[in-house]
């Protein structure tokens, strides 16, 4: 079977593995009478990946969440997987070609994440933001220092998905948590009848994905700023400059103009980049922890791969990113569009019809933000098809209806969309 010749490209592209393991499935549904014998090359091929030797699919993500995690949230731009094929090969990663002597490892993305936020003193990066927080834990307040305690505010102590939370992160450094203040509301007094001897420093966590309203208060970074400890700021979704659209979405910049001596961000995020953790720290205090935190030997387990450094300039130097734009696409621009392919599909008998739309920005960004979108409605019959198809599809279902939202789409996917749904309404018609 590996002989015939329309398997051999596959093959050469693939691996001789996995188009191996194609035929052998193939082969066990022709014994069981599942397949016809002189189909299992066909069957062979419909079950290879269409483009890479592995076991992930593209996906059209039309659920209204820019920043979804679990399809990996920023969608990388076109300058950064260029970038990223430039590094995948030979190249000067950690070398000075000028002099042949080993150079800075990473230094065109630290340049370019400095030149981005310039009130940092010094910046570094790491391989994802609780990786951030766990090293500034460790160096700053671990078992092995005189000052093992940080002191946190009690509604500050959020999990960050998948079951992982904060108060647990930190305790696994060997840190100890000085909790203070009401899950509602916290006092700077609170905080400074906190602090003692023991204090390693002072954290304060965005609460990213949830909001608490009503009786509620909390202590600004301007205000933790004064009180003799270092402060690590976490500002979660890796805004390095305010944002008009979120206003209470909190950046780097704004944090060290406020007085933060450390802020931790994701660069995967709004930021728009790869999965990275962003570490920036305020001239003189901020940037000597930084420098400490770059030599500590946590720093080498936690550090990230040429891959990540160049899509993290590219982003950072580039074009808008694919999340920038979503997030200022137009309603109009949307409503146009969903408009447009409900035309297209209700000409191929496909009962497809317009609606407006709320899209959010996920990623435990923005919290209670919607953002006005449109969509095309279909019936929820074809959810199932569209997930199972190439490209698949993830909408939502809403209102007995599968909603396909354009807001994380951009305007080029449309086509795509629309073949993906006609393949879907072949799938599930009758007969």
């Amino acid at each position: 079977m590996l002989g015939e010749p329309r398997l051999s490209e596959p093959q050469r592209r693939l691996g001789r593995a996995l188009v191996r393991r194609a035929v052998v499935d193939a082969q066990q549904r022709a014994r069981a009478g599942e397949l016809a014998p002189e189909r299992i090359v066909d069957a062979a091929l419909a079950a290879l990946p269409d483009t890479a030797a592995g076991s992930l699919t593209p996906v059209l993500n039309a659920t209204g969440v820019l920043l979804h995690t679990n399809l990996g949230r920023a969608v990388l731009s076109d300058a950064a997987l260029a970038a990223v094929g430039v590094a995948a090969g030979t190249c000067d990663v950690e070398l000075d070609l000028a002099t042949g002597t080993r150079g800075r490892r990473g230094r065109g993305a630290l340049d370019a994440l400095a030149d981005a936020v310039p009130t940092a003193g010094a910046v570094h990066v790491v391989n994802n933001g609780a990786a951030a927080l766990a090293l500034v834990a460790t160096a700053l307040a671990g078992p092995a220092t005189a000052t093992p305690e940080i002191v946190i505010a009690r509604g500050e102590l959020v999990e960050i998905g998948d079951g992982f939370r904060i108060p647990e992160l930190l305790a696994a450094t060997g840190a100890r948590l000085r909790e203070v203040g009401a899950t509602n509301r916290v006092h700077l007094r609170d905080y400074a009848d906190a602090i003692g001897p023991a204090t390693g420093f002072i954290l304060k966590v965005h609460p990213s994905n949830f909001r608490i309203t009503g009786f509620t208060s909390s202590v600004s970074v301007a205000e933790l700023s004064g009180l003799g400890r270092p402060l690590v700021v976490d500002i979660g979704s890796g805004l390095l400059t305010r944002e008009p659209l979120l206003p209470d979405e909190p950046d780097a910049a704004t944090a060290l103009g406020d007085g933060a001596t450390l802020v931790t961000a994701s660069g995967d995020k709004l930021l728009g980049g790869p999965q990275a953790g962003l570490l920036l720290g305020s001239p003189g205090a901020g940037a000597e922890l930084v420098h400490q935190l770059r030599r500590h030997p946590l720093a080498r387990a936690l550090r990230v791969d040429k891959l990540t450094l160049a899509a993290l300039e590219a982003t950072l130097l580039g074009p808008p990113t694919p999340t920038a734009l979503a997030l200022h696409a137009s309603p109009a621009g949307l409503t146009r569009r969903a408009e447009a392919l409900a035309a297209r599909l209700r000409a191929v008998a496909v009962n497809a019809s317009a609606i407006p739309s709320e899209a959010t920005v996920g990623g435990g960004g923005a919290p209670g933000v919607a953002l006005p979108s449109a969509a095309v409605a279909l019936p929820e019959r074809y959810a199932a098809a569209l997930r199972a198809g190439r490209p698949s599809v993830l909408g939502r279902l809403e209102g007995g209806r599968c909603v396909l939202d354009l807001r994380a789409l951009p305007e080029e996917a449309d086509d795509p969309l629309y073949a993906a749904v006609c393949a879907a309404d072949r799938a599930t018609r009758p007969g």
